[in-house]
């Protein structure tokens, strides 16, 4: 009996042998790879360059919509539809398009209070709130367009901001896609001079795009006995597009 679990172990003790052979010869050994792929990390000058450009926007998106509470879900509702209905009707009277109008929030709620002498959530009514993004291709128009909807919407309306873009930015990025690639190829011939080698062609190259939201809040101040009141002034300034680009490139001997 003896003799038969030394043989079994024996032979488990060899096959083990052999395995661990096998993958050191017929594979690639888990620290080699980790070497090859540290080493291509560290080969060659890397850098970073950045492109600016600077536009005017020429696309307004407004964000509003309209908030009605009562005692009931069916009142409620029925006011914020009136309401959004008006609100609507001014977008396209202003020559917003309606594929230029998307739902972005709606929105059904109870209202609460806590009761003291129960101590506890009371219902005393409903919230109801839809809220759309509009497009505005002429931004000179904006202020005009948010006074006409705070005028259809009433009390109910509700503005959370604006802001700008770019309608084709392509033309753009590749202006500042070429200031990246021009800054990148700079910075690495000062870094090749600087260590005293002959800068090769790139081996690596990836590229990023960023445009910082230029969002403007538009506050609804409340309803104060007035004449006429003043026009609502919007200033689009001006946006700054981004690009960087990470390049690597390779080191002459």
């Amino acid at each position: 009996m003896k003799r038969s679990w030394l043989l079994v172990i024996s032979l488990a003790l060899v096959l083990a042998i052999a395995g661990l052979s096998g993958c050191t010869t017929g594979s690639t050994p888990v620290s080699r790879l980790a070497n090859i792929q540290l080493s291509s990390q560290q080969e060659g000058i890397w850098v970073t360059g950045t492109g600016e450009v600077t536009v005017v926007p020429d696309i307004a998106t407004l964000r509003l919509g309209i908030a009605a509470e009562a005692a009931t879900v069916a009142e409620a509702q029925s006011q914020a539809a009136e309401a959004m209905d008006k609100v609507m009707k001014a977008l396209k009277d202003n020559d917003v398009a309606e594929k230029d109008i998307q739902t972005q929030y709606f929105n059904i709620r109870q209202v609460t209070k806590w009761d003291r002498i129960k101590e506890e959530e009371i219902v005393v009514g409903y919230r109801v709130t839809n809220m759309v993004t509009a497009k505005i291709r002429e931004v000179d128009k904006a202020g005009t367009i948010i006074d006409a909807v705070v005028e259809a919407g009433g009390d109910l309306t509700r503005i959370e901001g604006i802001s700008f873009a770019v309608d084709e930015p392509s033309a753009y990025h590749e202006e500042a896609r070429q200031k990246a690639m021009a800054d990148a190829k700079a910075k690495a011939e000062h870094l090749a001079k600087l260590g005293g080698v002959s800068l090769g062609k790139p081996t690596f190259i990836s590229e990023g795009i960023q445009t910082p939201p230029t969002i403007t809040r538009v506050a609804i101040p409340e309803a104060v006995p007035m004449p006429a009141p003043a026009p609502t002034a919007i200033s689009p300034g001006e946006l700054e597009i981004i690009l960087t680009v990470q390049v690597a490139y390779a080191i002459l001997d």
